[in-house]
C-alpha cells in the first residue's frame, strides 16, 4: 500500500464520518478538527474506522500526529511498513 492508496481510504473515511464536509475543503495540510469542524466523537469515529479499514490501531497518545490528512497519511504508511 502506498501514500495514494491511503489517502484515498482516508478521503473516503472523512467523507463516511463527515458527509456534510466539502471536498474541496479538505486540503492535505488543514486542521481536521479545528478547519473541518470534526468534533471530538466524529474524530474518535475517524480513528475507528481508519482501524477498521487498515488494521491499525491509533492510540490517543498518538493523536496528534494525526491531525491532518497529510499527518493521517504519513503516521498510517509508516505503521503499515511503507
Amino acid at each position: 500500500m502506498n501514500a495514494t492508496d491511503i489517502r484515498t481510504i482516508v478521503d473516503d473515511a472523512i467523507r463516511h464520518i463527515a458527509p456534510d464536509i466539502d471536498p474541496a475543503a479538505r486540503a492535505p495540510g488543514i486542521d481536521l478538527r479545528e478547519d473541518l469542524e470534526i468534533d471530538s466523537m466524529d474524530f474518535l469515529n475517524l480513528m475507528d474506522e481508519l482501524h477498521t479499514r487498515l488494521g491499525v490501531d491509533i492510540p490517543e497518545h498518538d493523536y496528534p500526529a494525526v491531525t491532518t490528512i497529510d499527518g493521517c497519511v504519513t503516521y498510517l504508511l509508516a505503521r503499515l511498513g511503507g
